[in-house]
């Protein structure tokens, strides 16, 4: 790829599609390298979910080393629209919103970006009420009385003490917001090594307990209670759910890279940040969970559950401030930036993205996440898992007209006109987006119990199991055969 950088040469600062935080990024301000896309990457893998994610495929059937393929496998496609998308940003200087304005249309892009960017508002809430309880925890070591805090009542669902430490935690993603972007790459690149040596010291913990690690992952087979499971049954829906995870950001990157100084740097720090920090974090969760059941006769998935085993304070205390750090860095990166974007793309002359990053934090309260976390149908993360079917479509889209209809070539000025030679609504995306998450449907009504399985056929319900690649290759061919003639 050409490390090409196309500057803003017309002055469309009067326009209400323009703002100082949509405006393209200078040459003089790309100050992104290599080590800070791996470092922000290394930020956001690193943790719980990560830790957490092979419990899935591992229960499910799987053993640990098919559990580790499947991760990296999911890992590396889900890189290739991440590096895809994130062309437009270095090249441009560009925000999602806005390029979400050459295939979606000038006002199509708001509704195409809020995709994008409410679930981010959910996933913000639930990671801030994970960072709160670290700090509750660790407040806990201090001074245990604080468990007897005044409650709140049922309405609330939460003592003085928690609500106070989730309220704090909030505050620390909002201080960040306040900063700017600069002061996640600084968050960030401080964060990446201290939480990879955390990883690194659990896993060096459950080694020394066990006192081997070829005993630890045979114990890894324990995991599982089903022993009549096909591999293939679970790989592909496994498969999918690995893309997933990430499927967010591969839409939203351009937000992150309108800030590097080449095409190399956001490709290479990428590449290394991303797939290895993800197999390498899924492995200690892997790891230490299964010396659990040696240790404590018991399979602990949970890393703060398994913290509270500790009698040492000091542990404790540093391991809930190190959790504290990785939600920190992950909740930023991944929940923050994207609807702060979205929701200023609303109104860009009127609306910040520290305001709209204001906005997202509200309604990260308003959700009241730690009901959501509470709630036993698990309906929330089965919602979570269909959006990778709406994001494949996205992904789709944005890729085959940036590249293959346009191929490269964008108007920069155009994009903030509101009469503009890019349209206000492209039918065309529309369409295709509509008509790819159509197969996806009835499978996603089964799943969420709304449809009875026996009333759809069971090449639908099963098609659901690969949701975003079904989504992602319908949408990119629907719209290339549709508009082959575009031009940029």
């Amino acid at each position: 790829m050409d490390d090409q950088i196309i500057e803003l040469k017309e002055d469309v600062s009067s326009s209400p599609l323009y703002s100082k935080d949509f405006a393209p990024v200078p040459r003089d301000q790309r100050t992104w390298n290599t080590w800070n896309f791996a470092s922000i990457w290394v930020g956001m893998a690193v943790c719980i979910p990560t830790y957490m994610i092979a419990s899935s495929l591992i229960s499910s059937g799987m053993n640990w080393w098919q559990a580790m393929l499947t991760i990296l496998l999911g890992n590396c496609i889900v890189l290739v629209p991440m590096i895809l998308n994130a062309h437009v940003g270095t090249k441009y200087g560009i925000p999602l919103p806005v390029f979400l304005r050459l295939s979606f249309g000038i006002r199509g892009s708001v509704l195409a970006s809020l995709f994008r960017g409410l679930v981010a508002c959910g996933w913000f809430g639930i990671q801030t009420w994970i960072g709160g309880s670290a700090i509750y925890q660790l407040l806990l070591v201090m001074a245990p009385h604080m468990a007897d805090s005044l409650y709140l009542g049922d309405f609330i669902g939460l003592n003085l003490a928690q609500a106070g430490c989730f309220i704090l935690f909030w505050l620390m993603n909002m201080y960040i917001v306040f900063k700017g972007m600069n002061s996640i790459k600084w968050l960030e690149s401080w964060a990446a090594p201290i939480l990879l040596l955390m990883g690194l010291a659990m896993l060096g913990w459950a080694w020394n307990e066990v006192g081997s690690l070829s005993e630890i992952l045979q114990a890894s087979y324990l995991l599982s209670d089903q022993s009549d499971i096909r591999f293939w049954k679970i790989f592909w829906p496994g498969l999918t759910a690995m893309v997933g995870f990430w499927a967010t950001l591969s839409l939203n990157i351009p937000d992150f890279t309108r800030y590097a100084k080449r095409q190399k740097d956001q490709i290479y720090g990428q590449a290394l940040g991303l797939p290895l920090t993800m197999i390498l974090y899924s492995f200690i969760g892997i790891a230490v969970t299964s010396a659990t059941l040696i240790i404590y006769d018991e399979a602990i998935w949970d890393p703060v559950a398994l913290l509270a085993k500790f009698d040492t304070p000091i542990i404790v205390i540093v391991s809930m401030l190190g959790l504290t750090i990785a939600t920190l860095s992950t909740n930023i990166a991944a929940n923050v930036v994207a609807p702060a974007n979205s929701i200023a793309n609303i109104n860009p002359s009127k609306i910040s993205y520290k305001l709209g990053g204001y906005i997202t934090g509200i309604i990260g309260i308003l959700i009241f996440p730690w009901k959501l976390l509470a709630d036993p149908s698990g309906y929330i993360f089965k919602w979570l898992i269909a959006y990778s079917a709406l994001l494949g479509a996205l992904a789709g889209i944005m890729i085959c007209d940036y590249f293959i209809i346009r191929k490269t070539k964008v108007v920069l000025a155009e994009l903030f006109k509101v009469n503009s030679i890019y349209k206000k609504w492209n039918p065309i995306a529309w369409i295709a987006f509509t008509f790819a998450i159509l197969p996806t449907i009835p499978g996603f009504l089964v799943v969420v119990e709304v449809v009875p399985a026996e009333l759809i056929p069971a090449f639908l319900v099963n098609l659901y199991s690969y949701a975003w690649f079904v989504t992602f290759g319908l949408s990119f061919l629907i719209y290339y055969l549709l508009a082959p003639k575009q031009s940029g």
